[in-house]
């Protein structure tokens, strides 16, 4: 977060085109009072949020926030009393109806500082059917100068009565060039960053998370993994070295594999594939299965994240149990 005097939130690099959009409309009057921004982790839709979020709240805004007047000053500090955030609690993977009952009171009063009210809610999927049936009378009915920004990732889990109120900005994935000077300064490397944005499909802020130490060595792990699992290793036994990690981000790594496999195995051509440093692995996956049974393996995977995206509470234990043991079946088929 930016401090006061210092440098404000500012869009990335391979964002600046939709932000002159935003600015311009937001500068002519035109700016909608509910945006939905949407697109995979990993494209900035935070930064590109909270850029507008300190524009649309600052006293003196140019190109970006002003980063010096009161208000600017508040949001460094970490509260604007002219802002609300709404996201799932600790406890929960759930937008409940009690904080959008709050939202629709905030909405109802007058802004403290005389400008907008701004209302930011993420993940926008999260809200149960109740909290998104609360939420719609404000977002028909926002009462001037309100702002509503809802981040997804996935916005077809959203009710299509939100969506409908929202303009709907979708973040597509960047092209090399325009995010690849960003990573390599990032990452102080020009082969690393240009290894890393493959890996992550192209998505910057991603690619810096996976070139981390942590994600590098659950990545190391679940590659020995799965090399044991051609060698005929247990798969009961190789799931237990997995519980310290959280179940959605193997799964992500699994699902990550899967669709480069698939990709190789249907067309030969290992340009398609992401990871590069995997293709061994893969060649002698393909040789001990069908595409078809690839397919349902993702299937399986992609089901899980799902049901735990939205609140399940799959056993993670068993989850990684069977999903390993499904895969020692087709490596060695």
């Amino acid at each position: 977060m930016s401090t006061a005097g210092s440098v404000p939130y500012q869009p990335y690099p391979w964002q600046q085109s939709l932000w002159d959009t935003l600015v311009s409309l937001q500068d002519e009057g035109r700016l909608p009072h509910a945006l939905l921004l949407s697109g995979p982790q990993g494209l900035g839709k935070q930064t590109l949020a909270d850029a507008l979020v300190s524009r649309t709240l600052c006293q003196a805004p140019g190109p970006v926030a002003c980063g010096h007047c009161h208000s600017c000053a508040m949001l460094a500090a970490g509260y604007h009393p002219d802002l609300m955030r709404i996201s799932p609690t600790e406890k929960s993977r759930q937008i409940r109806i009690d904080p959008i009952r709050e939202v629709n009171t905030f909405v109802s009063q007058t802004a403290q500082q005389g400008g907008y009210r701004v209302i930011v809610l993420k993940p926008a999927e999260a809200m149960n059917v109740a909290a998104s049936n609360a939420l719609l009378k404000s977002l028909e009915e926002p009462g001037d100068r309100t702002l509503f920004i809802l981040l997804a990732d996935t916005p077809s889990r959203m009710l299509p009565t939100i969506r409908s109120r929202c303009q709907h900005w979708s973040l597509a994935v960047p092209s090399e060039p325009a995010s690849l000077p960003w990573l390599t300064q990032k990452l102080g490397d020009g082969q690393e960053g240009a290894f890393w944005l493959r890996v992550a499909g192209g998505r910057p802020l991603l690619a810096v998370d996976m070139a981390g130490a942590e994600a590098r060595g659950l990545r190391q792990e679940l590659h020995e993994l799965f090399d044991a699992l051609v060698r005929g290793a247990e798969p009961v036994a190789e799931a237990s070295r997995l519980t310290r990690h959280p179940v959605e981000q193997v799964l992500w790594y699994g699902i990550a594999w899967l669709e480069d496999l698939i990709r190789l195995g249907l067309s030969g051509d290992s340009r398609q594939v992401r990871n590069t440093d995997l293709l061994p692995l893969y060649r002698q996956a393909i040789k001990n299965a069908r595409v078809r049974d690839w397919f349902r393996l993702l299937d399986y995977a992609r089901e899980q994240r799902r049901l735990l995206a939205i609140g399940g509470n799959p056993n993670p234990q068993l989850v990684l149990e069977a999903w390993l043991v499904r895969w020692s079946a087709l490596l060695r088929s």
